[in-house]
């Protein structure tokens, strides 16, 4: 059973729990992306166990009036074990999605994946227009490249600041770079493109700018954030007619991604110790 404190965090362990959360959300104006949490699998058993919660996930927000689309890992669907059963994971589950009306997210990992998960991602969308969304993340010096080659395929583009800690031969490492790259991409995908734009930040200085940038080019944007980071704000901004979507993980393996949360922000930190304290 999962334990109060890291309720703010994880919606629960099982589809049902995500679920009544996703209904609170949407009762606020904010849509979800759901996430069996999972990762680097390296068993093609553990994979298919995965997959076929996902196949099942994907029938039941299909019949639930919800606003909420799914959200992947390479490594969860396949990657860890071979680049082949990545790209078939991948395809196969957004095939299946796409018969149930249900939009399909795919995270990005490290930067060891980031060809292998863009190349499938370009050939998906291709095959199954506007129903899959590739993430990129903007401490990487190679992204805006990665931008300019997706920015005309035809599914959604997720722009993040980066969360993994790659060697500074290949990414940015000062905040004040990374914020500066974020910028221009998002600057970038508004002046590329008409749809199918996330900013995943709880920056509120980069919120502002999407704001202004999506009302200066007239295109469709939202704002992703995660489950338990800036509540208060998400409410906010879809009460003011921003169009929000929160990550909502669930699941068995809800431990080390509660503990990353809490590592994250002193904010999230203070947050766990009061609930340890009963304060």
């Amino acid at each position: 059973m999962l334990p109060p404190i890291a309720n703010r965090f994880v919606a629960g362990e099982t589809a049902a729990a995500a679920f009544d959360h996703t209904r609170s959300m949407n009762d606020d104006g904010i849509g979800v992306l759901l996430n069996l949490l999972g990762e680097h699998h390296g068993d093609p058993v553990d994979v298919e166990t995965d997959m076929r919660a996902y196949r099942q996930l994907v029938r039941d927000v299909s019949r639930a009036d919800l606003d909420a689309c799914v959200s992947v890992k390479p490594s969860q669907i396949g990657l860890d074990v071979s680049e082949e059963l990545f790209a078939r994971n991948y395809r196969s589950l957004v095939a299946h999605a796409a018969d149930h009306d249900v939009f399909v997210w795919c995270d990005m990992e490290d930067s060891d994946t980031t060809d292998v998960t863009l190349d499938t991602f370009v050939d998906v969308a291709r095959d199954h227009p506007w129903t899959v969304g590739q993430c990129l993340q903007s401490n990487l010096k190679r992204t805006r490249a990665d931008l300019e080659r997706v920015v005309d395929v035809p599914g959604a583009i997720r722009i993040v600041k980066g969360a993994y800690d790659e060697p500074a031969s290949i990414a940015y490492t000062e905040k004040s770079r990374v914020n500066e790259a974020y910028r221009d991409d998002i600057a970038f995908l508004f002046e590329h493109r008409d749809r199918g734009i996330a900013v995943g930040s709880h920056d509120p200085a980069m919120v502002s700018l999407a704001r202004r940038l999506g009302e200066e080019h007239g295109t469709d944007y939202e704002v992703q954030m995660l489950m338990g980071v800036r509540m208060d704000a998400q409410r906010d901004l879809a009460a003011q007619g921003v169009d929000v979507r929160q990550y909502v993980p669930y699941g068995g393996k809800w431990l080390s991604y509660f503990y990353r949360r809490v590592r994250e922000r002193k904010g999230n930190a203070l947050f766990a110790l009061r609930a340890i304290l009963g304060r």
